[in-house]
């Protein structure tokens, strides 16, 4: 009865002769019954019922409420459905598409437990901590208090820790880590105890008022037009003045602003330079112009790892992606169609069609490619000298 499915006969036995008989009598047999027997269910209701009793009120005061087992598999699929559809539109997710790769290995894994409650739980903490990613260089202990009040939450071994690490290496298209070195460079890459003299990134034509150390040295590199190589120890210790440009550019390999340089000289605009995946120090500096009130404008290559790597920027500073739409990478491959494959492309979340473009046609178009057209575009925002 608890299965939810109609019963038409039930198996009863081995019975002793006292429970023979009794049955016998119950149903009115002209003889005993053998020890085993199957009995009509429809019998049986129709012998209650002339006493006025019902079945399934009979089962329950004799042994007790019947489950809906059914109805509970039913109300657990639907928790399971919902608990994946979550997880899918989850804003993490969302801003950055590389992620739902690794949305079907947790979906694989199955439920913590057998519990939807405590599987939400642990995604909860896992996307919290993936959200703050990269970080600024913090230690692993501190992000953990920051982000789940608890400084050994991410302790190596640890399941957050490792349901972590999978993301990350989802992220940056990277083979599982498989022991504590790997580990350890994959939390570096993520931002997380950068070295503050090793993390570096590169600033070019930057004027920003005031006194202070990093505000001079972008100010002398700016007029000398060379670029400063800013350390994450020196972005530390600064808090930027009002003041800093309405907009600054920020492009994913050094050569661009190599060339910017070469090109516009001490005119150079406001530019920033992640060289690949940002570092600690990258995501320090964009952070802090972005809430001094600096408008963000990310270039890079047309990839699946470029197209990751944006989506990483946006979603960690609020850079806006610049000629980095389909009509962009359409015109150039109108230029130009070879070049290497694009490797594993997932979901640009600023254009929807620019990933089926990037498969469909298979090439990349790395910043090299369409530097002219990015300089003749930052040719109007060059400052007057």
């Amino acid at each position: 009865m608890s299965s939810g499915r109609a019963v038409s006969r039930v198996r009863v036995g081995p019975m002793t002769e006292d429970q023979r008989v009794a049955l016998a009598d119950l149903l009115g047999m002209d003889r005993l019954p053998a020890e085993q027997v199957t009995v009509s269910v429809a019998r049986l209701e129709d012998v209650l019922a002339e006493t006025g009793d019902d079945l399934r009120e009979v089962v329950t005061r004799l042994v007790g409420p019947i489950a809906d087992r059914a109805g509970r598999r039913a109300e657990v699929a639907a928790e399971r459905a919902e608990l994946w559809e979550w997880l899918t539109r989850h804003p993490v997710v969302v801003r950055q598409p590389a992620l739902i790769d690794w949305v079907g290995s947790v979906r694989r894994a199955g439920l913590v437990g057998g519990s939807v409650a405590s599987t939400r739980s642990l995604l909860d903490d896992v996307l919290r901590v993936l959200g703050e990613l990269p970080a600024a260089g913090e230690p692993l202990p501190v992000l953990a208090d920051r982000t789940l009040r608890d400084t050994h939450a991410l302790d190596d071994g640890t399941r957050r820790a490792t349901m972590v690490l999978r993301g990350l290496a989802t992220i940056y298209d990277l083979p599982l880590p498989t022991d504590v070195t790997q580990r350890r460079q994959l939390w570096e890459r993520a931002g997380v105890a950068d070295d503050e003299l090793s993390s570096v990134v590169l600033v070019a034509g930057m004027r920003p008022p005031g006194s202070g150390l990093v505000s001079s040295i972008l100010r002398l590199c700016a007029d000398a037009g060379q670029v400063a190589a800013l350390t994450l120890g020196q972005l530390r210790a600064t808090t930027w003045p009002a003041g800093l440009p309405d907009t600054v550019w920020v492009f994913e390999n050094p050569s661009v602003v190599a060339l910017a340089l070469a090109r516009f000289g001490v005119r150079c605009p406001p530019v920033v330079c992640t060289s690949g995946w940002p570092n600690s120090a990258g995501i320090l500096l964009l952070r802090g112009l972005a809430s001094a009130g600096c408008a963000l404008r990310y270039h890079g290559d047309f990839d699946g790892e470029g197209i990751r790597i944006a989506a990483n920027v946006a979603a960690r500073t609020g850079a806006t992606p610049w000629l980095m739409g389909t009509a962009d990478y359409l015109d150039a491959l109108a230029v130009d169609t070879t070049g290497p494959s694009v490797g594993r492309v997932t979901d640009a979340p600023w254009d929807a069609a620019l990933a089926d473009q990037l498969r469909a046609h298979d090439v990349t178009v790395s910043e090299e490619r369409v530097v002219d057209l990015l300089l003749e575009k930052l040719d109007k925002y060059c400052p007057t000298r």
